[in-house]
């Protein structure tokens, strides 16, 4: 595939700015199928801040930037599920401009999660990875719910040998991030991501894994903040140490 396909990557801004080792694990995970992944550098954020806020003029301004990075590709890729879900707001944005209305559909047509895209377009549930740690799972709400990305990453880790998976007790439940909702409710945000730890606590899990690092991002200041030594890790990390590990 790698060699008539042409994948990008939208590495997101916390990826980028904070988490750039999940962008290079995900590469270096596709590079072992024959994918080689671009990267558009004029990519920007998604839009998602000003869309959730009401500023929708705003959102288009970026939104377009993003449809423009990603024109000329067959496939987009990305660690985040809420990311690639806002790409699925792109056609509501442009509503009234049916150039950009048919771009927008077509860049949704072709964006996938990182999990999404290597069980779904790739095939692949069985990296070789070896991850002899016990683990437990939080699934994003953008991500499950937006997306329908729930089996794709379950696959996945249940694949890895040596990993004990624990399943997390109310794992549907939002860890209280929501983006500009953590800034505007920060009671409400802080009471459910500490709901959200002690259920991680309940698996005696030695390591946290997810789809998203905003989510993943809050959970583990939470953990961090209560001295829990719990390992929090997206699926793409996790994935490529237990490659650099077999």
């Amino acid at each position: 595939m790698g060699c008539s396909m042409k994948v990008s990557l939208f590495i997101t801004c916390l990826s980028d700015a904070i988490y750039p080792r999940v962008g290079e694990a995900m590469v270096r995970l596709l590079a072992r199928y024959g994918v080689m992944v671009e990267f558009p550098s004029v990519q920007t954020c998604c839009g998602q801040p000003a869309f959730n806020s009401g500023y929708w003029k705003e959102a288009r301004v970026t939104a377009r930037t993003i449809i423009e990075s990603f024109e000329d590709c067959d496939f987009v890729i990305s660690p985040s599920g809420s990311c690639t879900g806002m790409i699925h707001h792109y056609p509501k944005l442009f509503e009234e401009d049916p150039v950009m209305h048919e771009k927008a559909l077509k860049l949704q047509s072709k964006s996938y999660e990182f999990s999404q895209f290597l069980v779904n377009v790739l095939g692949v549930t069985d990296v070789g990875a070896t991850f002899a740690h016990k683990v437990t799972y939080h699934p994003s709400c953008h991500g499950s719910r937006l997306l329908g990305v729930k089996e794709e990453p379950l696959a996945l880790i249940n694949h890895v040998k040596g990993l004990e998976f624990v399943p997390l007790p109310f794992a549907e439940d939002c860890c209280g991030f929501g983006g500009t909702f953590a800034v505007k409710m920060p009671e409400i945000s802080g009471a459910m991501v500490t709901e959200k730890s002690d259920h991680v606590k309940e698996t005696e899990a030695e390591v946290l894994v997810g789809l998203d690092m905003a989510c993943l991002l809050n959970i583990a200041g939470n953990l961090r903040y209560r001295n829990e030594p719990v390992r929090v890790m997206h699926l793409a990390e996790l994935l490529y140490e237990g490659v650099k590990q077999a």
